[in-house]
């Protein structure tokens, strides 16, 4: 029976037209032309009304400011296909955790009813709640997300990524104890989103190419969110103006705190052991090998449409997911924040690092940065009126802590990855003290260079 599928599906692929591919010249043009449209949107600040800041962030901006019943139409819409989403596919039954984030959901789009409607209690309407929340994070999050995710197209979709992340493997074993693969994983959660990142995690694990402690590594420290959330947490700290400073250090901030955390327990400790063959490229041959992988993933980049409608819809369905969230996570953080000691007693323990870092008020900043816990945005919503470096260090660990209650702890959950929610909670609070430290450094420098203030 076996042999006969195995013919049937030989001949199956035989009939199979031949995959279409472009010429080698096109491809070439493709590359370099959408790669460089990618790098210019994302990296190269324009001014605009007096106002400096990378092209889709100022689209983003102008349907927020100018077309404003439009974006909450928009946002309202995703808010609606985000909360529906999980009762159509049933995956609000799987768990315990999917059953809480969807409750989760349910209230954020109640909440933005009643902020809309003004029937909201005075305490939620007072300017740094709902108003906050739904203006100056919901808004931009759900504009930003969507269009950030059409022009991430251009840097993942033809070729870009996978020559980079052949360059990368000579790194990636000796400083982050993963396998070269892994370098196109940990750029496409960079500047992709941690839920493709930890799909792609998660399949490469289940095909034995990663051992547990590999995948945990990859899951834990390079599954960030992606660049287009970067532009939000920007936004909220007033550190757009140093869009490119912000982006990179915060990118090496990163990478070295997965570094470190890679070589020290909980991490450590995981099992090692995989069986998979090993790759290589001969000495001077990389570069021509990372210039062939890039132009055949352009000749096999034949349908433009597809490609960008493919990552505005990954978008849209990231940004329906998590817009709810937000205000309802974000809520419930500010509200614990200010009516609750839970920060205070969480960040009585990063209290010394902070002081350490030199932050002009530790105690308030080891504060804010504890709530990233519960939702990553957190720390830059209660630090958003600190000083510069305080917003600065506040921006950093938003994205360099990288796991967080609100949605990538669950993400993780839903793997085959086998880590459990102590351990995370203990890498990220590792990841929080070295990414002050860092940070802190940094910043002071920074500083001092007036590279930002």
């Amino acid at each position: 029976m076996n042999e006969q599928n195995g013919a049937s599906h030989l001949n199956d692929a035989a009939a199979m037209p031949p995959e279409k591919l472009l010429s080698k010249p096109v491809a070439l043009i493709q590359l370099i032309v959408f790669s460089t449209i990618g790098l210019v949107m994302f990296f190269i600040p324009f001014t605009i009304g007096e106002k400096s800041t990378i092209l889709f962030d100022h689209g983003a901006t102008y349907l927020v400011n100018q077309q404003h019943t439009l974006s909450v139409t928009l946002l309202f819409m995703l808010m609606i296909f985000g909360v529906s989403k999980p009762f159509i596919d049933g995956s609000w039954r799987k768990n315990l955790t999917h059953k809480i984030l969807t409750a989760f959901k349910v209230l954020g789009l109640v909440l933005a009813v009643m902020y809309i409607t003004g029937t909201a209690p005075a305490f939620m309407m007072e300017t740094d709640m709902l108003p906050f929340l739904f203006e100056k994070l919901a808004l931009p999050v759900g504009m930003i997300v969507p269009l950030g995710a059409l022009i991430l197209a251009f840097l993942v979709g033809f070729g870009l990524l996978e020559m980079v992340g052949v360059l990368m493997q000579p790194i990636m074993k000796p400083i982050w104890k993963t396998p070269g693969a892994s370098a196109i994983d940990a750029v496409a959660s960079f500047v992709g989103s941690y839920s493709i990142g930890l799909l792609i995690t998660n399949r490469v694990y289940l095909q034995k190419q990663y051992s547990a402690r590999e995948a945990i590594i990859i899951a834990t420290g390079f599954s960030t969110v992606s660049a287009a959330f970067m532009v939000i947490v920007a936004k909220t700290l007033g550190l757009m103006e140093f869009w490119n400073l912000f982006f990179w250090s915060t990118l090496v901030i990163t990478f070295i705190v997965t570094a470190i955390t890679a070589r020290i327990p909980p991490i450590s400790l995981f099992d090692n052991e995989v069986d998979r063959p090993t790759l290589d490229y001969e000495r001077g041959k990389r570069l021509a090998a990372a210039f062939d992988l890039g132009l055949s993933t352009s000749r096999r980049a034949t349908d433009l449409k597809h490609i960008l409608w493919s990552n505005f819809r990954d978008g849209l369905i990231m940004a329906a997911a998590i817009v709810p969230s937000i205000i309802a996570v974000g809520l419930t953080g500010l509200l614990l924040a200010k009516y609750t000691p839970v920060f205070d007693a969480l960040g009585l323990l990063l209290y010394p690092f902070t002081w350490l870092g030199g932050l002009p008020e530790p105690l308030v900043a080891a504060k804010g940065m504890s709530a990233g816990l519960a939702e990553m945005f957190l720390p830059a919503l209660l630090l958003s009126e600190a000083d510069m470096l305080t917003r600065y260090v506040a921006g950093v660990i938003s994205i360099s802590s990288v796991l967080f209650f609100s949605a990538m702890i669950p993400c993780v959950l839903a793997t085959e990855i086998p880590i459990s929610v102590g351990k995370m909670v203990i890498i990220w609070f590792e990841r929080v003290v070295l990414s002050i430290l860092l940070a802190a450094a940094f910043g002071q420098l920074a500083l001092y260079m007036n590279w930002i203030g």
